[in-house]
């Protein structure tokens, strides 16, 4: 640990301590905190820039509160400085004068940083890079932060494309549990007859086709994480064998006699109102409060708007390393900004990010230019409602339904994944429906069968 080296000077073999001086307790205290060694090890090694808080927040995950109170200590101690004249103040390394503190800080600089869970987590690097100058993703991370320290049933809310299975990921990471395997399955895929096989396993011979036995996500989920996405979907009668699980902790593969033990933590997520299937009738109220017992809720993107941006910039420049290019070989005209701003984002990030890869893709040049993302808006849904009636939720659904699809020239495997549902899901809703797709211009190559 770092503090253990401030107490100690350079001797020969067999000298005898120097007891530790007021300074050497003080900086000790100093970089006890997490935030702020980090904070104190981040802008030492970059002298020549400077940061202001905002950067710094987006940078660690974490709020603006706790972040300026870190680095205002680093610069009352002296270690830290605050640019001159700057407003917001920005902040940058600082050389101490006297050289007590000096050797202290460079004592602190030479040891080898610690690597925190959260810098080993690929979950959480990939949440940084969705976390914008609106603090709501900052609180997220709070959330995620507590929920991890224990093996509590979290229950994550958001929209379609909002990250809930990386925050499913995040929070497995983090835990204890991390050594242990993650089981991610999405149950609106998984129609009831396959529900009992593919949660609970099977033993050869169980039924046809079953030529060996085969363990279920539950069991390879043991001393882990099982994530169940769009829980929401779930039918009555998987909904009764899940309660049944979570309160023995003991199932049976299908066709087996054997009960099997289980230790693992539950994780949910959903798009779905549950309280409402709950009053409803579709969704049981016991299963409820087991799977809810600590809620964390997605923003939407067009909750922060602020964000867009920011965000847009950072997919441009994962683009273009991803493709090999200089960071800045492609850029976002003003304009181009401002429409992926009053677009309303049904698909949240997942849609901007894969938006912002086309738009990179088709743009002749280096500037992406609003002709390059006129899409978005020419393929906003526009269902015709006589007089002043809102749509209702079937001709809403048709609508986004109707717009994926044509966004995807009809690739159903395409448009599910968009979609955030199973293939057969969406197959139910063509027919339902009545969809088919326009009439193509002969040698056009159509593509409404792929996949």
């Amino acid at each position: 640990m770092d503090d253990l080296i401030f107490s100690a000077r350079r001797q020969s073999a067999g000298a005898t301590k120097a007891p530790e001086t007021d300074l050497e307790t003080r900086f000790r205290g100093l970089v006890q905190s997490p935030l702020r060694a980090g904070l104190l090890r981040y802008i030492s090694s970059r002298p020549d820039e400077s940061f202001d808080v905002e950067s710094l927040m987006q940078t660690f995950g974490r709020l603006r509160l706790d972040v300026e109170n870190c680095v205002k200590e680093l610069a009352d101690f002296g270690v830290a400085a605050v640019v001159a004249g700057s407003q917001p103040p920005r902040y940058t390394a600082e050389r101490p004068a006297d050289e007590a503190t000096l050797e202290l800080l460079d004592h602190f600089l030479e040891r080898r940083a610690a690597v925190s869970t959260e810098d080993q987590s690929p979950s959480v690097q990939r949440f940084r890079e969705m976390i914008g100058r609106d603090e709501k993703m900052l609180i997220v991370f709070e959330w995620i932060r507590t929920a991890a320290k224990s093996d509590i049933s979290v229950l994550i809310l958001g929209p379609t494309g909002s990250g809930k299975e990386v925050v499913a990921r995040m929070i497995h990471e983090l835990s204890r549990r991390s050594v242990a395997k993650f089981q991610a399955v999405n149950t609106a895929a998984l129609p009831d007859t396959l529900f009992e096989s593919e949660i609970f396993g099977y033993e050869k011979g169980a039924f046809t086709g079953a030529y060996d036995r085969k363990p279920g996500r539950l069991e390879l989920a043991n001393e882990g994480t099982l994530f169940l996405d769009e829980i929401g979907d779930m039918s009555l009668i998987a909904q009764a064998k899940l309660l049944r699980v979570l309160e023995e902790r003991r199932f049976e593969r299908l066709g087996g006699q054997k009960s099997i033990s289980v230790d693992f933590r539950l994780i949910s997520a959903t798009n779905r109102p549950l309280e409402q299937f709950v009053r409803d009738g579709r969704f049981r109220e016991d299963l409820y409060y087991r799977v809810n017992a600590f809620a964390i809720r997605l923003p939407s993107l067009r909750e922060r708007q602020v964000d867009i941006p920011v965000l847009a910039q950072r997919f441009l420049a994962r683009y273009c390393a991803a493709q090999g290019l200089p960071l800045d070989s492609k850029s976002f005209a003003r304009e181009a900004l401002d429409l992926l701003v009053t677009y309303q984002w049904p698909g949240n990030i997942r849609e901007l990010e894969s938006t912002v890869s086309r738009a990179a893709l088709s743009a002749p040049g280096r500037t992406i230019r609003p002709s390059d993302i006129e899409f978005l808006h020419a393929t906003t849904p526009t269902t015709t409602i006589s007089g002043d009636r809102m749509p209702s939720l079937a001709e809403a659904e048709r609508a986004h339904i109707v717009r994926v699809l044509e966004a995807t020239e009809w690739n159903k495997k395409e448009a599910a994944r968009v979609l955030d549902i199973s293939r057969g899901t969406l197959y139910r809703k063509i027919l339902e429906y009545q969809l088919e797709p326009e009439t193509r211009p002969a040698g056009r190559r159509s593509r409404e069968n792929v996949g």
